[in-house]
């Protein structure tokens, strides 16, 4: 079954969706990050994508380690700020994929949004071999980020969340340490671009009018840049 449970370093569960490929493994593993939304049909989506491409996926339910509404409240301060339980049980899925012997020892990450932002705060400090945050909030302190691990990522230049600015941001900071990148910001799009949530049509009216559309032609050119560079890094 994909669905799991693992503990978060402390004793404590959380529950995880994994994906695992349908080839012969091993296979390098992946740590995906919800968006504010939690565990998502769009969400899981996302792993099985992942795991179709020859990767062990693990998608932790962050929202489900304790009451529901601390853990949305603790999940979204410890986005902002950096640090916090949340960030514990995302490390603890990396140790989880790494003890799991179909694993081949290296494991990225992967996020959107809000989930997006973990990536930023964890892709320093040598715990994941590659990092793909894409159209996360950048930290104020962006010097920690010239110590990345490689890093991929994709943004939009209509977004009304993410500041204007950030791709360059971002690549300027990689940059300081010449570590290993591929950012792009596509023009035309805003935020959560490469989420399909596969909404009714009303819905959709909605999504279009607070900036938060599908794009299918820029998802799918993100998505191939994106596996691309994990092919690259944790092959």
């Amino acid at each position: 079954m994909p669905d799991i449970v693992y503990e978060d370093g402390t004793g404590g569960p959380v529950p995880a969706y994994l994906a695992v490929p349908g080839n012969a493994g091993p296979w390098p593993g992946v740590v995906v990050v919800q968006d504010v939304l939690g565990m998502t049909a769009d969400l899981r989506r996302t792993a099985d994508r992942l795991a179709e491409n020859g990767y062990l996926a693990l998608v932790p339910g962050l929202y489900g380690r304790g009451p529901k509404i601390k853990c949305m409240i603790s999940t979204i301060y410890a986005a902002v700020v950096g640090r916090g339980g949340a960030q514990q049980a995302l490390i603890a899925a990396r140790d989880h994929l790494l003890a799991d012997g179909r694993c081949t020892g290296k494991v990225g990450l992967v996020g959107f949004c809000m989930g997006a932002q973990f990536v930023v705060h964890l892709s320093p400090g040598g715990l994941f071999d590659v990092s793909a945050p894409n159209y996360g909030v950048l930290p104020r302190d962006l010097e920690p980020l010239k110590e990345s691990c490689p890093v991929v990522a994709s943004f939009g230049a209509n977004d009304r969340i993410v500041a204007r600015g950030s791709a360059a941001k971002l690549d300027a900071a990689l940059a300081r340490g010449d570590v290993p990148r591929d950012i792009k910001e596509y023009p035309n799009v805003g935020h959560s671009f490469m989420n399909d949530w596969r909404l009714p049509p009303a819905m959709r009216k909605i999504e279009s009018a607070v900036g938060l559309s599908y794009f299918a032609d820029e998802s799918e050119d993100a998505w191939k840049r994106m596996t691309d560079f994990l092919e690259r890094h944790l092959a």
